[in-house]
C-alpha cells in the first residue's frame, strides 16, 4: 500500500519539479544572453540526470554495482524513444529552428566510447577517469559556445520563446532551480524505491529492474522537463535536455560510479542491450541534420519501439 502511496505521490513531485526547472533554465538564459539550448545541455541536463547518478553510486555501496551499468544503458535507451516519444504525442515539437548537431555528434561519440569500454571489460577507475575527461572536454565546448554567443551579442530572443519572462527577478529564477534540482532527485528516489519494492515481490532480476523499472523512474525527470518544454513550445530545450542528459549519463554518471568500485558489464548487456542504445540514438539523425520535426506520428512510433523493446527484455 505505501509503495503504491510513494509512487503517486512521486509522480506528481516530479512534474512540479520538471516545470519549474525548465522555467528557471529557459529564464537564465535570457538573462545571461545564452541560448536555452546551451542552458538545457548544462544544467537541466545535469539536474534531471540526478537521480541516475544517485542510484548508481547507491548500488555499489549495496553490493549490485550491475543496476549502476543497466540504469544508464536503458535510461538512455528510454529518454530517446520514451522521453521524445511521449510529449510528442502531446504536442508535437518544431526541431527545424534547432541547432543541436555539434551536441548531437559529440553524444554520438560518447556513446561508442562507453560502448568500447563495455567490451574492454568492467568498468573500473581508468574507464572512470577517461569518461569525465571526456566530460570535461564537452563542458568546455559548452562553455566557449556560450561565450561565442554573448560576445556576438546574440541574445535578443525574448518573444521567440513561449512562456519566457525576461524580466523575471533572479529571486524567483533561483526559486525555479531550487526547486526543481531538489524536488527531481527525491522524487525519482520515491519512485524507484516503491516501484523496486513492488518488482521484487514479482521475483524480477536485478538486471531487469534496472534495465526497465529503475531506467524508466529515473528517466522521469527528463520526462517531465520535456513534456513541459514540448506544452510550452520549447523544442531547443526538450531536445537539448535529452542529448545533454544522455551525454551526462554515459560520461559522467558512469564515470563518477565507477570510481566508487568496479562495475562488471553483463555479457547479454554486450549482446543486445548496448546496440539498442546505439539504434536509438542514431534514430535522431533525421530530426538534427534533416530538419524533420518530431510529429505526432514520430511520437507514436518512438512510444511503440520502447513498448517491444521492454517486452524483449522482458521475455
Amino acid at each position: 500500500m505505501w509503495d503504491l502511496i510513494y509512487v503517486a505521490l512521486s509522480l506528481v513531485l516530479l512534474l512540479f519539479a520538471g516545470d519549474a526547472l525548465v522555467r528557471g533554465a529557459v529564464n537564465m538564459s535570457l538573462r545571461l544572453g545564452v541560448p536555452a539550448l546551451i542552458v538545457s545541455l548544462t544544467i537541466v541536463a545535469f539536474g534531471t540526470s540526478a537521480p541516475e547518478l544517485l542510484i548508481s553510486i547507491q548500488s555499489i555501496f549495496d553490493g549490485v554495482p550491475g543496476l549502476a551499468l543497466g540504469n544508464v544503458v536503458g535510461s538512455n535507451t528510454a529518454n530517446i524513444l520514451l522521453v521524445l516519444g511521449i510529449p510528442a504525442l502531446l504536442a508535437a515539437m518544431h526541431t527545424q529552428d534547432c541547432d543541436t548537431r555539434s551536441s548531437y555528434l559529440q553524444m554520438l561519440g560518447a556513446t561508442g566510447l562507453f560502448i568500447l569500454l563495455c567490451f574492454m571489460g568492467p568498468f573500473t577507475w581508468t574507464s572512470g577517469l577517461i569518461l569525465l575527461a571526456a566530460l570535461a572536454a564537452m563542458l568546455i565546448w559548452a562553455g566557449r559556445e556560450a561565450s561565442k554567443h554573448r560576445a556576438n551579442g546574440a541574445g535578443d530572443y525574448d518573444d521567440d520563446i513561449e512562456g519566457a519572462d525576461p524580466s523575471l527577478g533572479w529571486a524567483k529564477i533561483s526559486f525555479f532551480f531550487i526547486a526543481g534540482l531538489i524536488g527531481l532527485p527525491l522524487g525519482a528516489k520515491f519512485l524507484v524505491d516503491g516501484s523496486t519494492s513492488i518488482a521484487r515481490g514479482f521475483g524480477v532480476s536485478e538486471t531487469v529492474i534496472g534495465l526497465t523499472l529503475v531506467a524508466v523512474g529515473t528517466s522521469l525527470p527528463e520526462l517531465a522537463t520535456t513534456v513541459a518544454a514540448a506544452l510550452r513550445g520549447q523544442a531547443d530545450v526538450a531536445l537539448g535536455n535529452v542529448i545533454g542528459s544522455n551525454m551526462f549519463n554515459l560520461l559522467g554518471i558512469m564515470g563518477v560510479a565507477s570510481l566508487f568500485g568496479t562495475i562488471p558489464v553483463d555479457p547479454d548487456i554486450n549482446r543486445f542491450d548496448v546496440w539498442i542504445m546505439l539504434a536509438a540514438t542514431l534514430v535522431l539523425i533525421p530530426f538534427v541534420f534533416f530538419k524533420v520535426n518530431i510529429s505526432r506520428l514520430w511520437g507514436a512510433i518512438l512510444s511503440v519501439a520502447y513498448v517491444i523493446y521492454i517486452i524483449v527484455v522482458l521475455a
